[in-house]
């Protein structure tokens, strides 16, 4: 080892101010993105190339197997796109009737992909490069290989603790029977067969062709319920987000099944909350939003689910009524007591991009916890989601699992228009980090002026699963007090707090503003 992979300091990274721009959690992934837009693509193909290199260069939290979701001004239009598979038709509750909650790993966790058909209904509505085109980058790094990055080394390490014992992820993910380390190069040639087969047939190979085929075949070695009918019976969803209106911005979110629903709800109840007055790293500040949020997480655990199922629908909770009467039971001097569970989860990438002709997407995709399920089936390098930890086992419950559903759903990119027009895509990796993630990004930008850049840098909380508080080193010690006195349950420095990371892309006089969250190991990049 040449030196030390540790960064102990604290960053202040630079925006990127450009006429065309892309950021993402990876450095190679970034200059993908930007290769498309030089090439003559916009937005959308910049987004797509990025989103395809990252499946090779960043398998430790999205790959071919997973979902994706995405908001795109194409210009005159905001667009939104579930991308996010089914529940194999088979499923029933009777099928986990022995367990006290979703499976997290093996067969038993895997949804249909929604990735691949995500990534060429994208390019066939609103792209401009051939579809193929947007591929050479991942093929390459997969093929020749690439050096892995510091924190995805990291999260490769932490991943194959969790799935050493699964045969093709370690013949696929383990070379030589370890994880690489940072600096060292990869290659699957596999995975680069694979991207070439998905490229030349528009995605139609993954979902009724050699590789579906493939997959079921080992779905079926491995006595699970997923079939040729569950693969090419997927399909696209075109939806209008929903928004909430914070001061003269409004905030876009993709409908459910995904967790968007609770950063509007969120949004909505801190709007009537009044922050004027507040510092934005002051206990006062943190406690409003907290409070807030602690609603939308409620909202979204009890009733988001595949909106076919859901028994209320989502434009109930963003009427005015509802946020009225939850704002007014927040008190500032006194933290809420709340029950139920946050969901778990993580393992996303997010990537935003915007050209010079005013395109701007919102991207996101994920394989869940990591690598997903910890299936990879062999000799394609696919490594296949663990979505169906999304479901429920609660008798009644809209999400409870069954056949055919779409699971919930913690990613969710952001979109923030202005006057109907766009000025801001942007997410916030990291499982039930990213609603938190959103609420803190619109606070900190548009109640405070705070640029983006030094909003993704700035100290955040966090809300754990049983609603305890953790907060980033960077508040002052005696924030962590007085949100203690009010009733806030902290959390230890050793509670494993996820904070996530950010990209985002705001319009600016002349082009756009890229930031890159220094937690990541990615680049906000432009010309």
């Amino acid at each position: 080892m040449l030196f030390e992979w540790a960064f102990p300091y604290p960053s202040q990274r630079m925006p990127v101010l450009a006429r065309n721009v892309v950021a993402t959690s990876q450095p190679l992934a970034a200059q993908a993105g930007l290769s498309a837009l030089q090439q003559g693509g916009n937005a959308v193909d910049a987004s797509l190339a990025a989103a395809i290199c990252l499946t090779v260069v960043e398998p430790t939290s999205n790959g071919i197997g997973g979902d994706a979701f995405a908001i795109v001004w194409d210009g005159s239009d905001l667009l939104g796109l579930n991308g996010s598979g089914r529940s194999p038709a088979s499923w029933s509750p009777e099928r986990f009737r022995d367990l006290e909650r979703m499976p997290d790993r093996g067969w038993d966790s895997v949804t249909v992909p929604g990735a691949v058909a995500a990534w060429a209904d994208l390019s066939e509505k609103a792209g401009a490069l051939p579809f193929t085109d947007l591929f050479a980058p991942a093929v390459r790094y997969a093929r020749e290989g690439f050096p892995v990055s510091p924190l995805t080394a990291r999260a490769w390490a932490r991943a194959a603790d969790l799935f050493k014992d699964f045969p093709a992820f370690a013949g696929t993910f383990l070379p030589g029977g370890r994880p690489p380390e940072a600096g060292e190069t990869f290659r699957c040639p596999e995975l680069a067969d694979t991207l070439e087969e998905i490229a030349e047939t528009r995605g139609d190979s993954f979902y009724r062709g050699r590789l579906s085929r493939a997959i079921v075949k080992e779905a079926r070695r491995g006595g699970a319920a997923l079939s040729d009918e569950d693969l090419a019976g997927h399909a696209s969803t075109w939806v209008h987000p929903l928004s909430m209106q914070y001061g003269d911005a409004d905030l876009h979110e993709l409908p459910p099944n995904g967790q968007g629903l609770s950063a509007l709800v969120a949004l909505g109840i801190l709007d009537r909350l009044d922050l004027s007055g507040c510092a934005p790293d002051s206990p006062d500040a943190i406690h409003l939003q907290i409070e807030a949020m602690k609603t939308g997480l409620e909202t979204a655990y009890r009733h988001v689910a595949d909106p076919e199922h859901m028994t209320v629908p989502p434009e109930a909770f963003l009427e005015e009524s509802f946020l009225d009467r939850k704002a007014a039971e927040i008190r500032r001097d006194r933290a809420r007591r709340v029950g139920g569970p946050v969901r778990k989860g993580g393992g996303t990438v997010y990537l935003a991009a915007a050209d010079e002709a005013g395109r701007m997407v919102s991207f996101i995709q994920s394989n869940f916890y990591g690598f997903g399920s910890g299936v990879v089936i062999p000799g394609t390098g696919i490594s296949l989601q663990s979505r169906g930890l999304g479901f429920t086992l609660e008798a009644g419950h809209p999400n409870r699992v069954g056949g055919g559903k779409r699971p919930f759903h913690t990613i969710m990119p952001g979109f923030v228009t202005r006057q109907g027009g766009p000025v801001m895509s942007f997410g916030v990796m990291g499982g039930n980090m990213q609603a938190q993630g959103h609420l803190q990004m619109m606070a900190r930008i548009f109640a405070y002026g705070q640029n983006p850049q030094a909003a993704s840098d700035a100290p955040r909380w966090y809300l754990f699963e049983d609603f305890r508080l953790a907060l980033e080193p960077g508040f002052e010690p005696a924030t962590a007090v007085s949100l203690a006195a009010r009733g806030h349950a902290i959390a230890g420095d050793d509670a494993g707090a996820r904070f996530g990371g950010a990209q985002l892309i705001h319009k600016v006089e002349g082009g756009w503003l890229a930031a890159s969250d220094s937690r990541k190991d990615g680049q906000a990049v432009g010309y």
